[in-house]
């Protein structure tokens, strides 16, 4: 794990345990995302992120909004993956980045608790994960 992977994961460990976001934590976060933390921010700010729950699993994916006029979403692990272009081009491809603008949002918004949470049966959550 690279030295950013570590200071970030301390300051979202941190923010999830506060349910809030100081000016210095998010310094941090854009010194080390850059204009994906900004987008995000905007994302959340909108309540663009859905965390959809399998039940009674608990098993959960993150749907996000994208920014562009056709509000397309994408349906992201905040850790590990997105499905949207920029996932693949920035970070798979190029090792650019290291989270895109989706999992970014979805990491903050389950950080401050704003998801808008949204219950299905294991069954449809695994109907949604086959279409990945």
């Amino acid at each position: 794990m690279s030295a950013s992977t570590l200071v970030a994961e301390t300051v979202w460990k941190s923010v999830e345990s506060t349910r809030s976001v100081s000016e210095d934590q998010l310094s941090i976060l854009f010194f080390l995302f850059g204009k994906n933390l900004e987008k995000a921010t905007r994302i959340v700010d909108q309540r663009g992120v859905k965390k959809i729950s399998g039940e009674p699993s608990g098993r959960f994916i993150f749907q996000v909004v994208g920014e562009s006029r056709r509000k397309e979403e994408y349906f992201c692990f905040a850790e590990h993956f997105c499905a949207c272009y920029s996932f693949f081009y920035d970070i798979v491809n190029k090792g650019e980045q290291l989270s895109c603008k989706h999992q970014l949002a979805a990491r903050l918004a389950a950080a401050l608790g704003t998801c808008l949470e949204v219950k299905v049966s294991d069954e449809q959550l695994a109907l949604l994960l086959a279409k990945l």
